[in-house]
């Protein structure tokens, strides 16, 4: 039982980075049917930033975040505008094809500009260990530390959607771009608000990924950020609280099978419900079937 717990934390933990970098795939696609696939990337960067705000200008943890955020937002604003938004009218291969390429060129630059060995992250945040149930199951702060987190930025997230101006036009955009056209919404700032958003989600999900791990590496948001794609599908790609769902269900089912199988079938099983879903319910868990008029 208390072993049970214990994967169910780490799967929470694990589930909420998911979650976050997801929430950007999501967002995204809402808006313009388009996977940005250097999503990952923008993750790592953002992890280094949160690294070098640390041990370079010596802040503190959460200062370190805004940092990153920042830095991210902007990193992701100049990916939509200089590679993205002259794809807008392309074919669905040509976008892909362009948003691997701009994966590629960020991960060699990371690798050009950050080395290729692993570095060890700060611990910013003290780790210290909780026990509960009699003393038979524990809980670390760093845990705890990341489900408030993912939390608190979940209801920001879902406030600026459903209570905002700006969240009001991004649902009239996905709903149909034409029409938000017609009726005044300037669907450019729209959409680079959108990526800036996602980018903002990612930087988090990179620093705590570090603070997770303890390590960061130019090709770290690689793995990561498939399967927060694969988290986006199996909860519905283009729904938000999908994106969420489809993250924490996949940490913890992640996190069961390293626990009770073995680490070596971990990515086995994650690619292979990937599959699954796309043969028996393509449009997600949340997602609803929608028939085509011709």
């Amino acid at each position: 039982m208390e072993t049970l717990i214990a994967q169910l934390l780490n799967g929470l933990s694990l589930g909420s980075i998911y979650a976050l970098i997801a929430l950007g795939y999501t967002m995204v696609y809402g808006i313009i049917q388009l996977i940005n696939f250097a999503h990952g990337e923008i993750l790592m960067i953002g992890a280094y930033a949160g690294f070098f705000a640390i041990t370079k200008l010596e802040l503190g943890f959460f200062p370190a975040l805004i940092v990153a955020m920042v830095v991210s937002v902007v990193l992701g604003i100049i990916v939509e505008r200089v590679a993205y938004k002259p794809l807008r009218n392309s074919t669905r291969l040509s976008a892909l094809i362009t948003a691997i390429g701009v994966s590629l060129f960020l991960q060699n630059g990371g690798l050009q500009v950050f080395g290729t060995d692993y570095v060890t992250f700060p611990r910013a945040v003290d780790k210290v260990t909780y026990k509960f149930l009699g003393g038979n199951a524990t809980i670390t702060s760093h845990q705890i530390l990341i489900l408030i987190i993912t939390v608190i930025m979940m209801f920001i997230l879902q406030y600026i959607v459903h209570k905002t101006k700006t969240g009001k036009a991004m649902r009239a955009v996905s709903y149909d771009k034409d029409a938000a056209l017609l009726m005044g919404v300037n669907v450019d700032s729209v959409i680079t608000v959108t990526f800036a958003i996602g980018s903002a989600f990612a930087a988090v999900a990179g620093v705590l990924l570090g603070m997770y791990y303890q390590t960061i590496h130019p090709l770290m948001g690689s793995m990561p950020g498939l399967k927060a794609f694969i988290a986006a599908v199996l909860g519905g790609i283009g729904i938000i609280p999908g994106a969420m769902a489809g993250g924490f269900l996949l940490g913890i089912i992640e996190t069961l099978v390293s626990g009770y199988l073995s680490s070596a079938y971990r990515d086995v099983v994650v690619f292979g419900l990937l599959i699954v879903i796309l043969v028996v319910k393509p449009t997600g868990l949340l997602g609803k079937d929608t028939h085509e008029k011709v």
